[in-house]
């Protein structure tokens, strides 16, 4: 059948709001502040090949990996109607293991195939392993917390209490972690309903020729775009500072060839992959490609499996970025995700300046604490990622104390992190000065301090602390981040990756990184 331009655009909005709809289900019905005040989640609706359709601006580093989690449940289960698969393990489908994924089919009255998949994914402040918030410096995917493959949590609308109780028995804060995911069901449930009602008015036909072309329209302008660069190889590498247990610079490289109306983006001269936790599955890896091709492309087009059609993506198996089982992956999603953009942002700056901005903080700055809070007589687990400076744009400064690229969390509120745990906020401030200069200043970091009331355990998974975020077009880098203990009085210098027991009264400080600054500065030293 024929399109109708105006169609496309209404169904463009219809399935965006349904992703959107079931986001503001699970944020409300959440347990957890991380869910529900940070929105450290995101939901997208998928066709019934597992290709997606529509998604809301949620987080990318979890939105662009998602086709794969939506393909590996298609493949390793046996779906029937009324059946919900849970899935979290890196090496099947999922990312890193706090990242739990709900994926259900969508079916008609008579159908025996799904017309349509609805998934979530959501960040759980702790799934087990040996630190509380699931972050450790581990040295494989075993130490990092329970590995959920592909399987059914519900079989024709009955939940599995056997494997409900599974994992709710291997976590440090099962409450919260039941409440949570009782609200990524009723995410699902609410995109199911919406997705039956669009076909009840429109007919399956229509519903499914307009999902086809809304991929056909986002391949069709991401090719435009690639064929207003130069035809050529753009190269850049960048580093992370270390995998934290060993003090050894990781590189990150990439090459991208631009032909005509297509990309191959190629990885190799990578970083093998390393002990620490900083390993990235190729699903973290396509995520930053994706996310990063449709930030150049300046037209506002549906974020979907389209957009990555015309994009080859070669990352050899057994690096950094393409890492294999049982590599510790808990910071590849976090803190490699973002240097992947970067490099990735590098080269594109080579191809296309005028698109691209300066490198930003670099690092999601996560934090994570936990122990027994003797006055609510239970366990708790915190974790927060920390935003940064945004690098300099080529035509405006980069913005303060934001999260930039592969996250899109807001923060907990201090009311809320004081109200929930045995925390008590010091300082929430705008690290001035730290952004690097240039005709474009980069944005400044942010300095978070949080003192302990009881003793407890203290992950920092953080990057950017010793090399710099770039600057472009002869701008400057922006300022390292830091992480500091205050114990006593006295400060004490803590690595950029590091777990600590830490004591009553001891505050926890952290500076994340500024934004690299964009073009020659006229007053190099000029504050802003």
């Amino acid at each position: 059948m024929d399109f109708d331009p105006i169609k496309l655009e209404l169904y463009k909005n219809i399935l965006t709001s349904v992703s959107e709809e079931m986001g503001v289900t699970l944020q409300r019905t959440s347990f957890s502040p991380n869910i529900k005040e940070r929105l450290d989640f995101s939901c997208a609706v998928f066709d019934g090949s597992g290709q997606m359709i529509a998604q809301a601006a949620h987080i990318p580093v979890h939105l662009g990996s998602m086709p794969l989690s939506v393909l590996a449940a298609i493949e390793k289960t046996k779906m029937k109607r009324g059946d919900m698969i849970i899935l979290n393990d890196p090496y099947q489908g999922g990312t890193h293991l706090p990242d739990i994924t709900l994926v259900s089919p969508v079916y008609g009255d008579e159908d025996d195939e799904p017309y349509f998949y609805v998934a979530n994914r959501a960040h759980h402040a702790d799934v087990g392993g040996m630190t509380p918030g699931s972050m450790p410096l581990a040295t494989s995917v075993i130490q990092e917390g329970i590995r959920i493959p592909p399987i059914n949590l519900f079989h024709n609308g009955e939940l599995d209490t056997d494997i409900w109780d599974l994992i709710l028995a291997n976590v440090r804060t099962p409450a919260e972690r039941k409440g949570d995911l009782e609200a990524q069901i009723a995410a699902n449930r609410i995109g199911e309903r919406r997705l039956i009602e669009i076909v009840e008015k429109y007919g399956i036909s229509e519903v499914q020729t307009y999902m086809y072309e809304l991929c056909s329209y986002s391949n069709r302008m991401v090719r435009s775009v690639l064929r207003e660069i130069p035809d050529g190889k753009y190269e850049f590498s960048d580093y992370l500072d270390n995998d934290g247990i060993t003090d050894k610079q990781i590189e990150i490289k990439v090459s991208i060839e631009i032909n005509d109306d297509t990309a191959i983006v190629d990885f190799t001269g990578s970083s093998p992959q390393v002990k620490g936790s900083v390993n990235a599955i190729y699903a973290i890896t396509l995520s930053a490609v994706f996310y990063s091709f449709r930030c150049i492309v300046d037209v506002n087009i549906p974020s979907n499996s389209g957009c990555i059609e015309p994009i080859e993506v070669i990352a050899p198996e057994g690096t950094v970025v393409n890492a294999i089982f049982p590599s510790a992956v808990a910071g590849g999603n976090v803190e490699t995700s973002q240097r992947i953009v970067d490099v990735l942002f590098g080269a594109l700056a080579k191809a296309c300046p005028e698109r691209v901005p300066a490198a930003s903080s670099g690092s999601m700055n996560n934090i994570t604490v936990g122990g027994s809070d003797v006055v609510r007589g239970i366990e708790f687990t915190y974790y927060e990622t920390i935003g940064g400076g945004m690098g300099a744009r080529p035509d405006r400064d980069g913005i303060d104390a934001i999260h930039t690229h592969m996250t899109n969390t807001m923060n907990t509120p201090i009311e809320a992190i004081e109200t929930s745990y045995p925390l008590q906020i010091e300082e929430y401030s705008i690290r001035r000065g730290t952004g690097g200069s240039g005709k474009y200043r980069g944005g400044d970091g942010i300095v978070r301090s949080f003192r302990l009331l009881i003793d407890a355990e203290v992950t920092i998974l953080s990057e950017r602390r010793e090399i710099n975020p770039y600057g472009l077009q002869e701008g400057e880098a922006g300022e390292c981040g830091k992480n500091t203990l205050i114990r006593n009085g006295e400060e004490h210098p803590l690595a950029g990756k590091v777990t600590i027991s830490g004591q009553e009264g001891d505050i926890i400080k952290i500076e994340t990184p500024g934004g690299g600054g964009y073009g020659l500065s006229v007053k190099p030293n000029e504050e802003r």
